[in-house]
């Protein structure tokens, strides 16, 4: 019988139900970690085992941060309200645009990501995280 709507036969149309469900999650996952990636900032962890850096012509610019929260630009001290400023003007006439970050162990992660974020904004292309290597730590914590 056919036209009276009785007869089951095969359904030649695609389910999509499920299938914008499935992409309503990816675009929500892609939502959250999106804006996760583009924030972030490039850290290479250190290793266990280091050598020591080549030298180079070009005096290199260390921006050392102290137990106390001091930034030091070299050797002056600086504020964090003119640390991006002073970094530019250092910066000007360097083809080389590398900074060198020490911190103290002991400060709060978020000042030292603070301060990366400022020498980040005065433009510099390269940023390294100097550590002490895992050896002489061991050997001074047994000194004491």
């Amino acid at each position: 019988m056919q036209g009276n709507g009785s007869s089951k036969g095969l359904v030649s149309e695609i389910n999509v139900t499920p299938l914008v469900d499935v992409m309503l999650v990816l675009l929500v996952i892609f939502m959250v970690t999106a804006p996760m990636m583009t924030q972030g900032v490039d850290v290479k962890l250190p290793q266990t085992e280091s050598t020591a850096m080549p030298s180079s012509e070009q005096e290199r610019l260390v921006v050392t941060i102290g137990r106390d929260k001091k930034i030091l630009l070299d050797e002056f001290q600086v504020d964090m309200a003119s640390l991006q400023l002073k970094i530019q003007r250092v910066l000007e006439t360097r083809t080389n645009k590398e900074v060198f970050l020490r911190a103290d162990e002991s400060l709060p992660y978020g000042y030292v990501v603070q301060v990366m974020a400022e020498i980040r904004a005065a433009g510099v292309t390269k940023l390294g995280m100097v550590t002490e290597p895992l050896e002489t730590k061991k050997k001074d914590e047994r000194r004491r």
